[in-house]
């Protein structure tokens, strides 16, 4: 089912045109959700940002002034040719990091220099990731709120398994992102504190 990425100040527009589009909608709360069903049966389904669960009244202008951004949170983006963290209060940043790694390209070469080249990367990879354990450990040290996570899933469960993370509590939603870059991190920050809406289309 489609996500669609909402802005909490486009949140009471985009469900009108929801309506519009479909010729009426019943809205409800359903499970920590603000749900539409429409006259032809389209339905779509809004969550809060940060794994927070609704309980106020149907009304889209009431679900937008829900969505907050914690007090104290962080933002981890991992891939092989680079990282990005940040530490943010609400949507301002407190303090990030963006670093960029060269790390060995695959070889179509055989043998001896394809396993070469593959220890060469291996190690690029892991020197990279250590990197970004250490940026990230001295930004997020003591963070009280969730962290958001994204870029490659192998890269980022490499960096959180350093020992400094082990009190993190990472929350939904994954970002996928390309090659972590300072206007990379900006979208990311602003993906995190979007609503998340699964639209089905009849």
């Amino acid at each position: 089912m489609p996500v669609v990425l909402v802005p909490a100040d486009r949140v009471a527009r985009w469900v009108e045109n929801f309506t519009d589009r479909h010729g009426g909608a019943e809205l409800a709360v359903d499970g920590g959700a603000f749900t539409g069903l429409a006259e032809d049966g389209s339905t779509f389904t809004a969550r809060l940002p940060f794994a927070e669960g609704y309980g106020g009244s149907a009304d889209a202008s009431a679900f937008a002034a829900a969505v907050r951004a914690p007090d104290d949170w962080g933002v981890l983006l991992v891939r092989k040719g680079g990282f990005a963290v940040a530490r943010l209060h609400g949507a301002a940043v407190v303090d990030s990091k963006v670093g960029q790694r060269h790390v060995q390209g695959r070889t179509k070469a055989g043998g001896q220099s394809q396993q070469r080249f593959a220890r060469r990367r291996d190690n690029q990879a892991r020197q990279a990731y250590e990197a970004a354990a250490d940026h990230a450990a001295r930004i997020l040290a003591g963070l009280l709120g969730p962290l958001v996570t994204g870029g490659d899933h192998t890269a980022v469960e490499e960096v959180l398994a350093d020992p400094r993370f082990r009190e993190v509590d990472v929350a939904g939603p994954w970002l996928a992102v390309p090659d972590p870059r300072r206007g990379v991190l900006e979208q990311a920050v602003r993906d995190a504190c979007s609503v998340r809406v699964e639209v089905d289309n009849a």
